[in-house]
C-alpha cells in the first residue's frame, strides 16, 4: 500500500506536471472505484475545471479544482495516478479505471489492478470533515517530541499499532513502522505507554528521518507502486528490517525474525537489540 513517502512523491510529481491544466473530459472504465459520486456526477463536477494544485493528506492524493471541489484519491494496495503523454505502457493502460483527459493531448489515469483504491469528489465542507478525522502529519513542524509523547502515553497498545493508527498519526504503514522501530531499537510489541522520554525522542527522530529519506528516494517499490511517470522508488535498497526476515541484523548480527502476532501483518524485528 502506498504510504506517506509514495503518496508525497506522486503528489509532488503531479503538482509540477499538471497544475494549471484544464480537465476536458472524463472516461470512467471501472465505476466500482468511485465513492460518493457516480460517473455522471463525476463528469458534471470536474469537466471544464482547472487543476490548481496537487498535494497529499495522510495517504491521500488531493487535486484542488478551480470550482472549489477536490478530487480525492486513496490508492490503497495497487492504485497509482499516472500521467499519459501518449507513451504510457499498454500494461499500465490496461488497468486504467478512470481517465481524466487534459488539454494538450495528455491524460491522467487512475490505474488500479485490484481496484481496492477509491476516487471521489468532495467540496470544502466534506473534505474538512474527512480530513479532521485523521491524525497528525509526522513531517509537519507541529508534530513535536512532546506531541508524540502525548499520543504514546495515552495507549497501552503495541507501539507499532499506535504508529500505524491513522486517527493518531497519518501516513505510516507496515513498511515504515517496521523500519522506524528497528532503527530506534524498540520492540514493536511493547505497550506504547511504557516508552521512556529518551525512547520517545529517539523514535520521533527516526520516524522523521526514515520518512524524509524515503521521500528523497521516491518511495519503496516491491511490486505495484509506481510514481506519476510509472517509475519505481528506490528506498527498498535502504531497508534494514522490512522484508529481511531470516537475514542478519545489521546492528547486532542476530537473525531477524518475523511475526504476525502484533497486528496480523508481517512484523520483522531483532530479538537481540530491539527492547
Amino acid at each position: 500500500m502506498p504510504e506517506l513517502p509514495e503518496t508525497e512523491t506522486i503528489a509532488r510529481d503531479l503538482d509540477r506536471a499538471i497544475s494549471g491544466s484544464r480537465i476536458t473530459d472524463v472516461r470512467v472504465k471501472r465505476s466500482d472505484v468511485l465513492r460518493e459520486v457516480d460517473p455522471r456526477q463525476l463528469r458534471r463536477r470536474v469537466v471544464g475545471t482547472i487543476i490548481q494544485r496537487a498535494w497529499r493528506r495522510a495517504k491521500l492524493i488531493v487535486l484542488d479544482l478551480s470550482s472549489g471541489d477536490r478530487i480525492v484519491v486513496q490508492p490503497r494496495f495497487t492504485g497509482a495516478l499516472l500521467i499519459d503523454t501518449g507513451r504510457l505502457a499498454d500494461a499500465e493502460r490496461r488497468y486504467s479505471t478512470i481517465e481524466f483527459v487534459l488539454e494538450n493531448t495528455r491524460s491522467l489515469h487512475y490505474r488500479d489492478i485490484r481496484r481496492l483504491g477509491t476516487v471521489t469528489v468532495m467540496d470544502d465542507r466534506r473534505f474538512a470533515g474527512y480530513s479532521g478525522s485523521l491524525g497528525y502529519e509526522p513531517l509537519d513542524s507541529g508534530f513535536t517530541i512532546e506531541r508524540l509523547s502525548v499520543i504514546l502515553r495515552s495507549s497501552r497498545q503495541a507501539v507499532k499499532r499506535v504508529l500505524m493508527d491513522q486517527r493518531r498519526i497519518v501516513g505510516v504503514g507496515n513498511i515504515y513502522a517496521n523500519e522506524v522501530l528497528w532503527r530506534g531499537g524498540i520492540d514493536p510489541s511493547r505497550p506504547a505507554s511504557t516508552l521512556s522520554a529518551d525512547e520517545v525522542a529517539r523514535l520521533h527522530g527516526e520516524l522523521r528521518d526514515v520518512l524524509e529519506s524515503a521521500v528523497r528516494a521516491r518511495g519503496t517499490s516491491f511490486r505495484d507502486y509506481r510514481d506519476a511517470s510509472g517509475e519505481r522508488g528506490s528506498f527498498a535498497n535502504q531497508l534494514q528490517a522490512y522484508g529481511r526476515e531470516g537475514e542478519r541484523c545489521d546492528r547486532c548480527g542476530r537473525r531477524l525474525v518475523a511475526t504476525h502476532a502484533i497486528d496480523g501483518r508481517s512484523t520483522v524485528f531483532c530479538w537481540g537489540c530491539q527492547r
